[in-house]
């Protein structure tokens, strides 16, 4: 059987495709298109009609995709943009009713939750899996047995556009003063994976990462893109969302920054795979 994801984030919409049996996952395609719904809600408060369209057309190419590949069964989560912008559920109902499937709205601390069906996410010490988005930031550790998750309304396209509080990077510093003897991050999505990607690094030591973000750091866009190859939509923010990154690394004085291909659409997906195998949703077949 196969099963999809989509992941309606803030700065795009994202989408995996895995060939399942009861005992395993595979891989198989993944689907990205650069909609940067953050830019409405952060600067106006709500989600344009015109982004909703662009939505709703890009779900529909997915439906097509997932139509001609014979998936049945997958789920559509939106998380940070529409968590935040006030007309949340009217643009969540208007999608549905155009796609005809449910779009699941999660808040930050389920996205957080989330990262635990990372396959290493219980393994080992001393480690935070950290994912900085466009609107927000999620933590997850693991430690005594206990899940410690939380997040955060910090992102790279909420940086950008000047929209982060003080506040916010306050009440996260006061939460990783509990976490202090962390000594590894795993960064999840494509700002720090890009990041790493550029200098041909699966991980980087912390003064490492400080002279290469500084570097990237003072180029603009334009150069950015010519010198790493970046598609423009990560040229512009990648500065902002590793400016989160640095921040957490100096507090807690991080050894080494690892990355993941691991996102949400991924974490659904599993928890999908989960719920299809052990009987919890039945699967009906056309007759």
């Amino acid at each position: 059987m196969k099963i999809a994801s989509v992941d309606i984030g803030t700065n795009a919409v994202k989408s995996k495709i895995f060939k399942t049996t009861p005992t395993s996952m595979e891989y198989i395609d993944g689907i990205r298109s650069p909609i940067r719904l953050g830019s409405d809600v952060f600067k106006n408060g709500k989600i344009s009609e015109k982004k909703l369209n662009e939505l709703s057309k890009t779900l529909q190419k997915y439906q097509k995709k997932f139509k001609k590949d014979k998936i049945d069964q997958y789920e559509i989560v939106a998380t940070s943009a529409f968590r935040n912008s006030s007309n949340s559920e009217d643009a969540r109902r208007l999608i549905e009713n155009k796609i005809d499937h449910p779009i699941r709205i999660i808040s930050g601390l389920e996205e957080a939750k989330l990262i635990s069906f990372h396959p290493e996410a219980q393994q080992g010490k001393n480690k935070m899996f950290i994912d900085v988005g466009g609107g927000s930031t999620e933590i997850y550790i693991y430690k005594s047995n206990k899940h410690f998750v939380q997040s955060f309304q910090l992102g790279g396209v909420r940086l950008m556009l000047k929209k982060d509080e003080i506040s916010e990077w306050k009440r996260m510093e006061n939460w990783l003063k509990n976490h202090k003897e962390m000594e590894t991050i795993i960064g999840l999505g494509g700002n720090i994976r890009s990041f790493l990607n550029t200098h041909n690094s699966k991980k980087m030591k912390s003064d490492n990462f400080y002279k290469k973000f500084k570097k990237l750091n003072g180029l603009n866009t334009k150069d950015k893109i010519e010198k790493y190859g970046f598609a423009e939509d990560r040229a512009d923010i990648i500065g902002f969302a590793l400016q989160i990154y640095e921040r957490i690394i100096k507090q807690l004085g991080i050894r080494t920054i690892k990355s993941t291909k691991w996102g949400v659409s991924d974490s659904i997906a599993v928890k999908t795979f989960h719920e299809i195998y052990s009987d919890k949703i039945s699967i009906y077949e056309d007759k």
